[in-house]
């Protein structure tokens, strides 16, 4: 498991927002899109359980940007970075408290562009049971883990639609008992899928 250094020719961008609304790549270039797009990273938390778990994170209802909504602890690169395991780690530190010498890392996924303007490299790492949270009270309501198991079975995830500029877009989402994880985390999370188990 790897980032790919160059995406394949008929994937020239990855996965992205705009996978399941062509429309929307169309009225929205992808060549200028990634022109813009501000690099990111997040960290894909599995925990080192008897049956592995994903931890996600709750974005306060206060925030401008995607309130409310599920996520992995991340966020945009900053100039002091070395990389995006460097970026995932600080980020994590910073919005959940995470230690990052309790985090193994164990690879990166394919890159993600968001319709929001973020090219994010999700990174997993294997984080010890036994890890302490403190939550950034600005940034994160909630953290909680979904079983792997749960996460990476296809059944599981629904297609649904909202309103854009007047553009129908499609997006993948995966309901989780009172939790709807959706948009760029569930497109990681089918992205991780695809990579991990897809023959």
């Amino acid at each position: 498991m790897g980032a790919l250094a160059n995406p394949p020719p008929d994937e020239p961008y990855g996965p992205s927002d705009f996978d399941l609304t062509p429309e929307l790549a169309a009225a929205r270039p992808f060549p200028d899109a990634l022109a813009k797009a501000r690099p990111a990273a997040v960290l894909i938390p599995a925990i080192a359980r008897e049956t592995v778990s994903l931890l996600l994170t709750q974005r306060t209802a206060h925030l401008t940007a995607h309130a409310g909504q599920i996520a992995f602890p991340g966020g945009k690169t900053e100039p002091s970075d070395t990389g995006p395991l460097d970026t995932a780690l600080r980020e994590a530190r910073e919005e959940i408290g995470l230690d990052p010498s309790l985090v193994v890392p164990l690879g990166i996924l394919d890159r993600y562009l968001t319709g929001t303007g973020f090219w994010i490299t999700p990174v997993i790492g294997l984080v010890d049971p036994d890890f302490k949270l403190t939550l950034d009270s600005n940034e994160v309501a909630d953290a909680f883990e979904v079983p792997l198991p749960f996460l990476m079975d296809p059944m599981n995830y629904q297609r649904h639609t909202l309103m854009i500029d007047g553009l129908e877009q499609h997006f993948h989402a995966v309901p989780f008992g009172d939790r709807f994880i959706w948009g760029a985390t569930a497109g990681i999370l089918r992205n991780m899928h695809q990579r991990l188990f897809a023959s």
